[in-house]
């Protein structure tokens, strides 16, 4: 592939190309499997290449902690080599979450459909993939305002308690951090919900009509409802919000 702009070979599809500075593609998806991730490099609504990271763990059971991070450290090269503007992944959880731990880019989770997560060889996928199809659909959405504000900016009202200690803020810290959330209001706390014993679970609630969540903790019969407002337009978008904030929050074991 050259580049679109001057025409220098690029050594991998999709590259940035450092003679002219431009991008050769604005988005990156990684569908994750367990010993292997398949890149698609998009430009608009064309798939301009793909690439495919491969490891091999040391047993028949899950990659060593090390390995993952290997694993996890060479994808993000892939996607640092293109400088996308977003970058969507779907599959295994655990090098997903390494890998989006590694980057500083618009990152978001998508729909499973099609990955394959056993071991390579077990099936072959469509040439075709759902997650890319999946992608490519929702790409001609009106984009969403990122908000740049700091995390720890974001958290304002009248009510500054949140209950569950360290995990009550950890579930906070996790839901401002997401780039669509504009600000989180704590709401009051009420002591006459349903016992939890799993400790505190949070989730974020079905949207609005205006595209806003709601934030739920809950810690054993304590429970507190907190406002998140967003940058989304309308409840569908805001439900595109609320279930990467649910994601978010199954990768810091927040939920069941």
């Amino acid at each position: 592939m050259n580049c679109r702009r001057c025409g220098t070979p690029l050594r991998k599809p999709g590259d940035y190309c450092l003679t002219c500075n431009t991008a050769n593609a604005d988005a990156v998806v990684v569908e994750f499997s367990t010993d292997r991730a398949r890149l698609t490099m998009l430009d608009e609504d064309e798939v301009v290449g793909e690439t495919t990271v491969t490891t091999r763990p040391e047993s028949d059971e899950q990659l060593t902690e090390i390995q993952l991070r290997n694993f996890a450290g060479r994808v993000a090269d892939e996607i640092r080599r293109k400088r996308p503007d977003t970058v969507y992944a779907a599959g295994v959880r655990e090098p997903l979450r390494e890998t989006r731990a590694q980057v500083h880019h618009e990152f978001y989770r998508v729909p499973d459909a099609g990955v394959d997560e056993g071991p390579a060889g077990d099936r072959e996928r469509d040439r075709e993939s759902p997650v890319v199809s999946w992608v490519l659909d929702r790409r001609g959405d009106r984009a969403l305002e990122v908000v740049e504000t700091p995390p720890r900016e974001k958290i304002g009202g009248s009510h500054s308690t949140l209950i569950g200690d360290r995990k009550g803020r950890t579930a906070v810290s996790t839901v401002a951090q997401h780039p669509h959330v504009k600000k989180i209001v704590p709401g009051p706390i009420d002591a006459g919900g349903t016992g939890s014993r799993t400790g505190l679970r949070a989730k974020a609630t079905r949207a609005g009509t205006n595209g806003n969540v709601r934030l739920l903790l809950r810690d054993g019969s304590s429970v507190q409802e907190n406002r998140i407002v967003t940058t989304a337009m309308d409840r569908e978008t805001g439900e595109r919000v609320r279930e990467d904030l649910n994601e978010a929050l199954r990768d810091a074991e927040l939920q069941d």
